[in-house]
């Protein structure tokens, strides 16, 4: 289904919130050293806003491997994005899934923390490039 332009602004202001909110709770998990979580929400934080950045250049957004890989070819390969952006983005989709689905893992807060600097870094990228209009990217 083809979104309007209106709706698909609307779509893009609710994911980036989502990001936002997200990121948030990574914030306050970390206060009580809640790593998996922190590990969980800041992924979370990152999907939302790179699918927020791929529904601005109208492409699908159909699963969240889906979105790495779509979010690699559009703006990390293209240079647009930092290398080390899309690698915060892969390694914290392993560390969620890790921790969410192996009992014998547990994140720890040297994995974790540096990642936190790094994903508010990413959002205020993907909402500075949201300002662009979809064009520049494609």
């Amino acid at each position: 289904m083809k979104l309007t332009p209106e709706e698909r602004n609307t779509v893009i202001s609710l994911e980036m919130q989502k990001a936002k909110n997200f990121f948030s709770q990574a914030e306050a998990n970390a206060k009580i050293e809640l790593w998996d979580v922190v590990a969980n929400r800041l992924y979370y934080s990152l999907f939302h806003a790179a699918s927020a950045l791929l529904i601005h250049i109208e492409q699908p957004v159909s699963s969240h491997k889906g979105a790495i890989v779509q979010f690699n070819k559009y703006f990390v390969k293209t240079g647009i994005i930092d290398k080390q952006y899309g690698y915060t983005y892969a390694m914290l989709q392993q560390m969620r899934e890790k921790a969410d689905y192996n009992c014998s893992y547990t994140a720890t807060e040297s994995e974790v923390q540096p990642l936190l600097s790094l994903s508010q870094q990413f959002i205020s990228q993907i909402t500075n490039l949201l300002q662009l209009p979809a064009s520049e990217f494609i």
